[in-house]
């Protein structure tokens, strides 16, 4: 059997205050719980750490020896949580963020500059995956995904949630004409995911005002790609607030179906593996994130 801290503790108690019953009522025990404990101490180590007497505790050559470790241990314990409080109060260290590309370049990215300069200390590592991926084989701190949770085995954070909307730039409009029915959509091209097929549910009242799932006449695996051909005036898409709201602002693309497009926000959750307590550094970041999606213009 392993000695334990709380054995470690009595003992060096016991030695410092002189008696099982000082020690006690340092110890916030019982005089019987501190010897039991000081006993169980004696026999996983097979010998006799102090001798007892009717007037005062005497170490015995291997309890000063054991006396000397012990010390060490528990200092080295307590330097452990001092260094852990420390932390909780500053954040440092290494701090590994996934998120799929739109969301780290328009949201994240714009973040750095203001996270960095109230933690100095964390070195950020920023990497872009378009897909689900696997937070531990990337020994990844925390994930920003959007849409429904699935994984049971994650901790979550709300952050915020985003409009999702069909949008075409001004120059596409004119050179194929502006859609006014939701059937006008099979006459143009339009832009969609090559997964999740989910994605090309578009939020718009289809025939029998079943969701209009869209057949793609381009398709790609980022929302960025579908964004720039967008703005480019390749077709029509359907993509989330926080990647166009300044888009829509400077008229660089334009909602369509205003009048027919059902309310759809996407969640944004923080997602990191289950632990007893989430770390400094992901609070500090998390934290940050969710203050600053909610002063989105693409939260408004």
């Amino acid at each position: 059997m392993k000695v334990t801290l709380d054995e470690l503790q009595a003992f060096v108690s016991v030695v410092d205050t002189g008696s099982i019953t000082a020690a006690a009522h340092q110890l916030g025990l019982t005089i019987s719980a501190t010897s039991r404990t000081l006993g169980r101490l004696e026999d996983k180590l097979r010998t006799t750490l102090l001798r007892r007497t009717t007037r005062r505790l005497e170490l015995t050559e291997e309890g000063s020896a054991f006396l000397r470790d012990a010390r060490a241990i528990i200092a080295s314990v307590e330097g452990a949580e001092e260094q852990m409080a420390a932390r909780r109060e500053r954040p440092s260290g290494r701090l590994r963020v996934d998120a799929a590309t739109p969301f780290m370049l328009h949201v994240i990215v714009p973040l750095v500059q203001g996270y960095r300069a109230r933690y100095p200390q964390i070195e950020l590592e920023l990497n872009s995956n378009e897909g689900i991926i696997d937070l531990l084989e990337r020994r990844t701190d925390v994930a920003i995904r959007i849409g429904q949770l699935k994984d049971s085995t994650l901790h979550s954070k709300p952050v915020g949630r985003s409009r999702v909307r069909v949008l075409a730039s001004p120059a596409y409009l004119k050179t194929h004409g502006q859609p006014r029915r939701v059937a006008d959509l099979a006459k143009h091209t339009l832009l969609g995911f090559t997964e999740p097929e989910a994605l090309n549910v578009w939020p718009l009242a289809g025939p029998d005002n079943a969701p209009y799932r869209i057949a793609p006449g381009i398709r790609s695996s980022s929302g960025e790609t579908l964004r720039q051909l967008a703005l480019a005036g390749e077709g029509i898409v359907c993509l989330s607030d926080f990647m166009t709201a300044r888009d829509r602002g400077e008229g660089a693309l334009v909602q369509l179906f205003t009048a027919q497009t059902l309310e759809v926000l996407q969640p944004i959750n923080a997602v990191y593996y289950r632990n007893t307590a989430i770390s400094a550094r992901i609070a500090s970041f998390v934290d940050y994130l969710i203050e600053a999606v909610r002063d989105s213009e693409f939260a408004r």
